[in-house]
């Protein structure tokens, strides 16, 4: 096949798909449950739907595709924990900050020391002992325990209070 002709085939595919970005307001915290019912009434109705976004860093809405905001409507009606699809279409450049997970740069190191700021040891003093950035884990030992005992931890829930030069 020519270049030209892969090329207008690329713009005809293009100029077919005419979908909109819908927001939808959700109860907070039940966002995976509605993304979930929705997909299986969409499945079930065969409705013009084609993809449901939920933002980790935004509670009570998730983002529907669809070809219009009344598909969008039919697909959430009667779905628990729906509350409604907000006013107009959402440009993609818009959400698309929201869509890519971007690596934070860790500022972790061994022998820092640090407080626990989530967890069932939540304001604990403790001591870096590892860092593992693929995993984004850290092991820790606390500071107060008579017996040192190693406790691998997320690197977000840590807080390192000073360093260790």
């Amino acid at each position: 096949m020519s270049e030209e002709k892969k090329q207008s085939d690329n713009e005809q595919e293009s100029q077919d798909i005419n979908t909109s970005i819908y927001a939808l307001r959700v109860t907070a915290n039940r966002e995976d449950q509605v993304m979930s019912f929705l997909a299986s009434n969409v499945l079930r109705k065969k409705m013009a739907v084609h993809s449901v976004i939920r933002p980790h860093d935004m509670r009570g809405y998730i983002f529907v595709e669809g070809d219009s905001k009344s598909d969008v409507e039919q697909a959430a009606h009667g779905v628990p924990y729906a509350r409604g699809v907000l006013g107009d279409a959402i440009p993609y450049k818009e959400i698309e900050h929201m869509l890519e997970q971007a690596k934070k740069e860790v500022n972790i190191k061994k022998n820092d020391i640090a407080e626990i700021i989530s967890g069932p040891f939540k304001r604990q003093q403790c001591k870096i002992t590892r860092v593992d950035k693929a995993k984004e884990e850290v092991v820790v030992e606390l500071l107060e325990a008579a017996v040192p005992i190693p406790i691998t931890l997320k690197l977000d829930a840590v807080k390192v209070v000073r360093r260790d030069d």
